[in-house]
């Protein structure tokens, strides 16, 4: 067994399109970054590169590389699932935290966790997502950011 942690963070802007878990959230704002700024998604890969030992994002999908501009981020995740398979892993369970003012998101938790799941071919009861906010402290209080903290357990297939 190999556990990962992996946390990532993009500022919110108005006008942009706010995605996490591959889910298309309903909001006035919405994350800026090279791909689509996915931080669930984000914080996901590195926590199962980091268990695999093979890295990060950074390393994998550079945001100097053209070919990642506005990329979904559950495409990466399938190339991540396959990284995890060459080295003969299989996700046991992930666990999410997004750290969040607004908006709400638990009406999209199922559809997040579906998302994931489909692309890591895993049992949706595997992973969960759970959001707080940061009782408007700092740059994520004052809705200028989002955060996502998440812990995965991999298992070598023999």
């Amino acid at each position: 067994m190999k556990v990962g942690f992996g946390y990532d963070v993009h500022r919110l802007k108005i006008g942009e399109a706010l995605i996490l878990g591959g889910e298309k959230i309903v909001y006035e704002k919405g994350l800026v970054g090279h791909s689509d700024a996915d931080v669930v998604i984000h914080a996901v890969m590195d926590a199962l590169l980091g268990a695999s030992g093979q890295g990060d994002i950074g390393v994998h999908f550079p945001d100097s590389d053209p070919g990642f501009k506005d990329i979904s981020s559950l495409y990466l995740l399938e190339k991540v699932k396959k990284l995890l398979d060459k080295k003969r892993f299989t996700v046991s369970n992930i666990d999410l935290t997004v750290v969040i003012e607004k908006p709400k998101l638990s009406v999209y938790y199922d559809k997040m966790k579906k998302n994931i799941a489909v692309v890591l071919k895993i049992p949706k009861d595997n992973i969960n997502i759970k959001a707080t906010t940061n009782e408007g402290i700092g740059f994520i209080g004052q809705e200028e950011g989002i955060a996502t903290f998440c812990v995965a357990l991999l298992e070598k297939i023999t």
